[in-house]
């Protein structure tokens, strides 16, 4: 009998080892499919002279001490996937996002019945997305975004009944019978299929959907009536695509969890929703480039933690919205090409805009003075205590409830005039100060307190009817990278003291009445005849037009500049040998023609009006 007890557990314990030999073999096999490992994470550490369990990124179960969970993401690997990977039995966790994994996914991979969470985005993988898939019946989350897959959607894949994470986003794919299938993923929370080349009308979102992310396809139809079931609904991203017809009124009765909302670059047309309620958690609404008309709804002042609101190219027609000074929490306002009129400075506001870094009211009706009640209250960009902002993005990461959280770029998509260009962000880091008045009718004078503003990047007051000089204080604005006035009536010289910009890139004065000299060294060197066109009294470098001595330059001494003294010094000698020479040629005359009686007689007009006084 003890004989046969331990035969018994000779056995059980060879099969143990055997075991967990497939699943070395399965991993060594792996790691010879990789080509480029450069921070030598398996080379130095996957060893047959150590257990596998203890191997990086490699876990165990504790029960049958088989391998149940590989991460090799963010690792920089370059390689293949190996087909003995399919041997891992009780493997029901692989993520390898993050690295550069190319080729096609290994049929063998449908052995993988215990499967839950897979992940293979942002790498090079290629072909199409393999229908094997719907055999991974316990399948929960499926990554395969950022890689250059194409084709079709299996409709096989929509038989994973419990699948919550499906993204897919930044492929190739195509198709357009998306609708019918994916409301079969009941358990759906969220759907990442944004930009690829998806055809057909908007897909129907599952119940349970958190984040509903079809954006840049080209997608057709109406916003389905069904999108107001969804009480769960967090992020919501169909930007970019040929969507028509109004902005379901739901929306706004949504926001009770709806924090992001992306609906920019469609035909949308019709009014904003007018029913904000109170406890909105919205922090970010992109309605720019439609076709949306009306004023902009004050029940927006019901959300709080609105951080970025951009209406921009519209057909919106209202008055400032004096009331956005209530949002505490707003960074970005982007207003731009609409028909926003009337005067801002006149409205009485209760401002407590303190974090706004980014305001594009740009090409609309705007008159008055420059809204320098803003200008005051703008302590993110002020800088008063001295402490530069840490850059980070603006992020926000609660889609998911349980572990697996999935990030939402609020800021994604946003585009400003900058340096001359239309740039578009994917991200937006918290860096960036941007203010863009121009092409309004604003008038008067630019406010001083500009200078105030120590961290902005970029500031656009182009095409209004502004008059009076640059003020020099615009030289404390250290970080400022463009500045663009143009198209004004601005008057007298350009400060010397524009010279301290040293991260100025882009500087463009032209079209306006400015005179003298333009000052050289520095950033100047770098700047071209286009940035001072239209102004005829400007001269010096880079202009053709020479600053002659009838110019009414005064006198300044700079001992900064090493050539400043030695040019005075050389202007009075000029000065003093000058005056001698001429001198003695006046004596010459005297001593050889006599009296020359009109210049005795000067002397004594000269003598007697000083006599008088």
């Amino acid at each position: 009998m003890f004989g046969l007890l331990f035969a018994t557990f000779g056995v059980i314990l060879s099969a143990k080892y055997s075991s967990i030999t497939v699943d070395q073999s399965a991993f060594l096999a792996l790691k010879s499919h990789i080509t480029h490992d450069p921070y030598n994470f398996l080379a130095t550490n996957w060893s047959t002279s150590t257990s596998v369990c203890s191997w990086i990124g490699v876990t165990c179960g504790s029960r049958h001490h088989r391998v149940t969970a590989l991460n090799l993401s963010s690792m920089d690997l370059t390689g293949t996937i190996s087909s003995q990977l399919g041997n891992l039995s009780f493997l029901a966790w692989l993520d390898i996002h993050q690295n550069s994994f190319h080729g096609s996914l290994p049929i063998e991979l449908t052995n993988l019945r215990r499967m839950k969470y897979l992940d293979f985005g942002n790498n090079s993988f290629n072909g199409e997305i393999p229908s094997w898939f719907g055999n991974l019946s316990k399948l929960e989350r499926l990554g395969l975004s950022w890689n250059q897959i194409s084709g079709r959607i299996p409709n096989s894949l929509f038989k994973c009944k419990d699948l919550k994470f499906l993204s897919l986003s930044s492929n190739s794919l195509e198709g357009s019978k998306i609708p019918l299938v994916i409301g079969n993923l009941i358990s759906l929370q969220v759907l990442s299929l944004g930009s690829n080349k998806l055809t057909g009308r908007i897909p129907t979102p599952p119940p349970l959907l958190q984040l509903y992310g079809v954006s840049t396809n080209n997608l057709i139809g109406e916003i389905p009536s069904s999108i107001c079931n969804l009480t769960s609904l967090v992020a919501m991203a169909l930007h970019d695509n040929n969507l028509e017809g109004t902005i379901p009124k739901c929306i706004g009765n949504l926001s009770s969890s709806l924090t992001t909302v992306f609906l920019g670059n469609n035909n949308f047309h019709g009014q904003i929703p007018e029913n904000f309620a109170k406890g909105c958690m919205l922090r970010s609404l992109h309605i720019n480039n439609n076709e949306l008309e009306g004023s902009l709804p004050r029940s927006l002042g019901n959300c709080k933690a609105l951080n970025l609101l951009d209406v921009g190219n519209n057909n919106l027609n209202d008055t400032f919205p004096s009331w956005l000074g209530n949002l505490d929490q707003l960074q970005v306002l982007i207003l731009r090409s609409n028909r926003f009129y009337g005067q801002i400075e006149s409205f009485d506001i209760t401002v407590s805009l303190t974090k706004l870094r980014i305001i594009d009211l740009s090409h609309n009706n705007f008159s008055g003075y420059l809204p320098t009640l803003f200008f005051e209250h703008m302590h993110a960009i002020r800088d008063e205590y001295g402490k530069k902002v840490e850059p980070n993005y603006m992020r926000e990461v609660k889609i998911m409830k349980d572990a697996h959280k999935f990030g939402v770029y609020y800021a994604y998509g946003l585009s400003v005039t900058a340096k001359g260009l239309e740039m578009k962000f994917e991200s937006l880091l918290s860096i960036w100060m941007q203010i863009d008045l121009s092409s309004n009718q604003f008038r008067g004078e630019i406010p001083k307190i500009l200078g105030e503003l120590h961290l902005l990047t970029v500031l656009n007051l182009s095409h209004n009817c502004l008059i009076g000089p640059i003020p020099s204080s615009l030289g404390n604005l250290s970080e400022l990278e463009s500045l663009d006035l143009s198209s004004n009536k601005l008057d007298g010289r350009i400060p010397t003291e524009l010279k301290n910009l040293g991260f100025l890139e882009v500087l463009n004065l032209s079209q306006n009445n400015l005179k003298g000299p333009i000052p050289q060294g520095k950033q100047f060197d770098t700047f071209t005849n286009d940035s001072y066109i239209g102004n005829l009294n400007l001269c010096g470098l880079p202009l053709s037009k020479n600053c002659g001595t009838d110019e009414e330059t005064p006198v300044k001494f700079d001992r900064d500049d090493d050539g400043d003294e030695l040019n005075w010094k050389f202007s009075i000698l000029m000065g003093y040998g000058c005056g001698l020479v001429l001198g003695m040629s006046m004596a010459y005359i005297v001593f050889t023609t006599g009296k020359p009686w009109w210049l005795i007689r000067i002397v004594e007009r000269v003598r007697q009006r000083f006599a008088k006084r």
